[in-house]
């Protein structure tokens, strides 16, 4: 199966199910099957299964609700993190279970998806929106208070070249964090382009796709890696 097709037949297993909002699992699906690299993980639906799958994936782990109607995990206390042994993910399994039950009783819940914990490396965050004049436009930033408080984020419109994205990156204030600074190491510039280049492609490929929120992405010495992804479809 190509990339397309793999695209294709995630967007078509949402669209049956009636949902315009991606499950985590699947937006990472979706980004991987773009060349995204994305974390390793598994959704586990006991409390002895998520114990194991983070044995296997490697401690420490995070643990987040999967649920199409709770889409703001944070708000529903449905997500923990730093998870250290196996009876600390099966306490915060319970947990989450519980919190997602008392924030909608009415939700379809999944599982809980469990991957191991990215540290190190440089926060930024890539968005995607649809704007009414412009079609689809990238959004590119650090992450935490360069995004939220500093408002330093480039934008493009889709289709973004190599070139574009090299320019998006080089454009904003927090740039230099980037290159190393203060006895920090420079971080993979190169893999942050292919991958501003590769959510531009699945953006233009699949018209359906109308926002996505990646964020955080951590851009290590060599490579960059999602952490968390949301993908929103047209209605």
């Amino acid at each position: 199966m190509n990339t397309h097709e793999q695209a294709k037949e995630i967007l078509s297993r949402a669209r049956k199910a009636k949902r315009n909002v991606l499950l985590e699992p699947e937006a990472k699906a979706l980004l991987a099957s773009y060349g995204c690299a994305v974390t390793k993980e598994k959704v586990a639906v006991s409390a002895e299964e998520a114990a194991a799958f983070a044995s296997e994936l490697g401690f420490p782990v995070v643990a987040k609700i999967v649920s199409p109607q709770i889409i703001h995990k944070t708000d529903a206390k449905c997500v923990k993190v730093n998870l250290e042994n196996p009876e600390k993910v099966k306490g915060a399994f319970k947990e989450i279970m519980a919190n997602a039950k008392a924030y909608d009783a009415n939700a379809r819940i999944e599982g809980v998806l469990l991957y191991h914990m990215v540290s190190g490396g440089e926060e930024v965050i890539i968005g995607l929106a649809t704007d009414p004049t412009f079609g689809k436009v990238i959004m590119f930033g650090l992450g935490g208070i360069w995004v939220e408080v500093m408002k330093d984020v480039s934008f493009r419109v889709v289709p973004v070249s190599r070139e574009d994205a090299r320019d998006m990156v080089e454009e904003i204030k927090g740039y230099p964090l980037l290159t190393g600074i203060r006895g920090k190491s420079a971080k993979d510039i190169d893999a942050l382009c292919d991958m501003l280049v590769q959510v531009s492609k699945l953006a233009e490929a699949n018209s359906e796709i109308a926002e996505m929120d990646l964020n955080p992405i951590f851009v290590m010495e060599k490579g960059a890696i999602i952490v968390d992804a949301r993908i929103i479809l047209s209605e």
